[in-house]
């Protein structure tokens, strides 16, 4: 007797829900994706109880018959791609046919499309139809979805909490906003409107209804292109950044994309110019020919594979470390400091999952790159400057250069600075090559176990090139005779010592610029003035002159800033000498 038999569509369905519909961000993305690709310039997402009771999505798009809005919860029913060519020239969201199959099998939806004559209402629960009978003309489409896995108990017992599912939810919306400015979206929850935008196109505008005036006025607009690929957008300042990198959001032809690569590529693009373990906020939009791109990858159509990675890596990292460049980015502090939240600030989330942000507070120190009377439609003013001219007049806790010029009062971490002068000279040693070294009065013996020194052994020529005269020196022993002349005086043997330990650590596949970075920054902080240093009025002189010669003066080699400033206005007014 036969073992294998055909399953049951609706049991099928069900299997394929756990793929597509994770949980109700999956319903809201899948629906409001089908709600663009209808050509909706307009798409209300209404939720009850964070969309576990319900989520009904309202547009205005082209709509469906009868035949087709029956059709439409076949599984793969589409009708966006006929051919297996198609797969190679996708421009919709949806083509794969199995979101509605999925999400109908596992909720009660009720259906009302129409093309703008005689409507058609299907229910359907379980995955069964119930219902199919005609309704009113309105043009577009509404569809409700309830009591989302109400068939499939081990599911709903494993949505997370109601602030979870809505925080899920709001992250994918503010998203999709934000790679459709053109569109109008509304997102209420139990009747309290938690996102809106006015479709008008200017992604500046679409930036501040999700994060607000402050970070709009301090993003940079890029805009830049190859043979393969147009990359446009806009990207934060280094002083505003977040502890999640879910505020750096690619979008490939209109799709919300997720690339590792891409994503670490953009991040290192700010590298010394904030802290390692925060990121940037970055909406980057891609343009690329659709037979470059694959994103039949997963159900969640979300993951993508590019052709000619390389060139778009090298144009992403060049136009973004471009744009900061041609930025004066010391930090001006304001009399109040700014705390910026989300649109929907009030509500008190439970982070509990990986796609969340871990922290809805933004990080940032005021700057007035624009004035606060700028219109967030107009382009952010291009500030070209460099290092201002300032003069010390004194220290405070041997730590802080306090200088002023007629703009007003800058602040000096003396170690920071010191730090970005140190960093950006050894890196110049070291991408000069120059066979130059010391000879150590007493040469330095030093002893690993047998599975280090194995990795150092293949890496003294390496060593050497670094202008270090090592050489074996018994079991598992090697001596160093002389250094390279740009180590810290005094301090010669431990920073042997560290930077032998980078190169046995150093990484399976090995840059030789990211260790040259590493090593800079190391001996740079190894190298500078410490705090509690007191130094006189000329060595601050000196300081601040190499300071200005600098690529970058404005942030140690780790992110934290070398200056702050105060303007006149802004001491007259802590002071309250404004209006007298």
């Amino acid at each position: 007797m036969s073992v294998i038999k055909l399953m049951d569509e609706i049991l099928s369905n069900k299997i394929a829900a756990g793929e597509v519909v994770e949980r109700c961000s999956s319903v809201v993305k899948e629906l409001v994706e089908n709600s663009i690709d209808a050509k909706s310039d307009e798409i209300k997402v209404d939720l009850i109880e964070s969309g576990i009771k319900e989520i009904k999505i309202t547009d205005n798009g082209c709509g469906m018959d009868k035949s087709d809005a029956v059709m439409a919860f076949n599984r793969h029913a589409t009708s966006k791609i006929i051919d297996e060519d198609d797969l190679y020239h996708i421009h919709t969201l949806g083509f794969r046919g199995e979101a509605l199959a999925s999400i109908a099998s596992v909720s009660k939806v009720d259906l009302y499309t129409s093309l703008g004559d005689v409507g058609t209402h299907v229910r359907i629960e379980g995955g069964k139809v119930i219902e199919v009978d005609n309704t009113d003309a309105r043009r577009g489409t509404i569809i409700s979805v309830k009591e989302l896995f109400y068939n499939t108990p081990a599911r709903l017992k494993h949505l997370k909490s109601l602030y979870t599912e809505l925080s899920n939810i709001m992250d994918y919306m503010n998203k999709i906003a934000l790679s459709h400015p053109d569109i109008r979206f509304i997102v209420t929850n139990d009747s309290k409107e938690l996102l809106r935008t006015d479709g008008s196109g200017n992604l500046l505008k679409c930036i501040k209804n999700i994060y607000g005036i402050n970070i709009a006025k301090k993003m940079i607009e890029i805009n830049n292109e190859n043979s393969d690929y147009k990359i446009e957008g806009f990207i934060s300042l280094p002083e505003v950044y977040r502890t999640s990198r879910n505020n750096i959001i690619t979008i490939v032809n209109g799709r919300i994309v997720r690339n590792t690569e891409l994503n670490r590529t953009i991040n290192d693009s700010y590298h010394s110019y904030k802290p390692d373990n925060y990121y940037p906020i970055v909406v980057l939009n891609i343009s690329v020919d659709t037979t470059l791109v694959d994103v039949n990858i997963h159900p969640t159509k979300m993951d993508i594979k590019f052709g000619n990675m390389e060139d778009l890596l090298e144009l992403v990292s060049t136009t973004i470390k471009d744009a900061i460049n041609k930025k004066t980015l010391i930090p001006h502090i304001e009399e109040k400091p700014t705390y910026v939240k989300s649109s929907y600030e009030e509500i008190k989330l439970d982070f509990d999952t990986p796609t969340v942000s871990e922290t809805n507070e933004e990080y940032v120190i005021n700057t007035d790159f624009v004035p606060e009377e700028v219109e967030v439609h107009e382009d952010v003013k291009e500030d070209t400057s460099t290092m201002p001219l300032m003069y010390p007049i004194g220290s405070v806790f041997g730590t802080y250069i306090i200088c002023q010029n007629e703009q007003g009062m800058y602040i000096i971490d003396q170690h920071a600075a010191k730090e970005r002068i140190n960093y950006e000279m050894v890196k110049n040693k070291l991408a000069q090559k120059l066979k130059e070294n010391m000879p150590m009065m007493f040469p330095l013996t030093l002893e690993y176990t047998t599975s280090e020194y194995i990795i150092l052994k293949e890496n003294l020529d390496f060593l050497r090139e670094l202008n270090f005269d090592i050489e074996e020196f018994g079991i598992n022993s090697v001596i160093v005779k002389a250094h390279p002349v740009w180590l810290p005086v005094g301090n010669e043997d431990n920073a042997i010592k560290k930077i032998i330990e980078l190169v046995i650590n150093k990484e399976k596949n090995f840059d030789l610029d990211k260790f040259n970075d590493h090593l800079a920054a190391t001996m740079a902080c190894k190298m500078s003035i410490k705090a509690n240093t007191a130094i006189t009025l000329k060595e601050m002189e000196n300081l601040i002159d190499d300071l200005r010669k600098c690529d970058n003066p404005f942030n140690c080699p780790h992110g934290r800033p070398t200056t702050i400033y105060y303007s006149i206005s802004d001491l007259e007014k802590m002071f309250k000498r404004s209006g007298f």
